[in-house]
């Protein structure tokens, strides 16, 4: 293994849930109706990708640059004291990131990730840090991991990636690297999907001893 490349959302921040209740406000509030998927539908999903979704599949009456910049700026505000940041998620990043190089490939926007590293004070020891929306398509293709890599200048497949979600699962592993599953508490991903995973675990700050690393 070369590199470890971290998703954030639900791997490092506690932040699907509020994302999931900025988007259902955004819906309501604007005319759409939501759907039983929904919520695992955008999961993955790129800023652009999640807005269409939300005006062609739900209804929102905006236009979805104007839906991605009132969703972004409600989580904005919720991030306003500071990022819910997972206990032990960046003392996992700072274990790994001793021993390889370390990468975040996340849906989130850039504005969201760099309040990320800059509240935990891993902007040095991050690498590359990429949003979905630098790329063609957002998870589960597997677009950002493979950029994550290049960028990192390290093979996918010498990388391991860790994911929280179904599609970051099968994101990563359409990318060919070792997936390593934290599953997400409040949307447990696919068994099926799990079961491929190289290790599963039950909250990131096991990563470093899954790894080998002695804190």
């Amino acid at each position: 293994m070369d590199a470890v490349v971290f998703d954030l959302d639900g791997v490092l921040v506690d932040s699907e849930q509020t994302w999931d209740e900025v988007r259902r406000a955004v819906v309501a509030e604007h005319g759409g109706t939501w759907r039983d998927e929904s919520t695992r539908a955008m999961q993955g999903m790129s800023t652009p990708e999640w807005a269409r979704y939300l005006v062609e599949d739900l209804g929102v009456l905006l236009g979805a640059d104007e839906v991605a910049k009132v969703v972004v700026d409600g989580m904005r505000q919720r991030y306003a004291d500071g990022p819910p940041v997972i206990h032990g998620g960046p003392e996992a990043v700072r274990a790994v990131g001793e021993r390889y190089p370390v990468a975040i490939a996340s849906s989130s926007p850039p504005v969201l990730i760099q309040a990320f590293l800059e509240a935990t004070g891993l902007r040095d020891l991050v690498r590359v840090a990429l949003s979905s929306e630098q790329v063609d398509a957002g998870k589960p293709a597997p677009d950002v991991y493979l950029e994550a890599a290049r960028r990192l200048g390290v093979d996918a497949a010498e990388c391991a990636a860790v994911e929280d979600t179904t599609n970051g699962l099968k994101s990563a592993m359409a990318a060919g690297m070792r997936v390593i599953a934290v599953p997400n508490p409040h949307f447990p991903p696919d068994p099926a999907v799990l079961e491929q995973a190289s290790a599963v675990l039950r909250e990131i700050s096991d990563l470093p001893r899954a790894l080998g690393i002695t804190l």
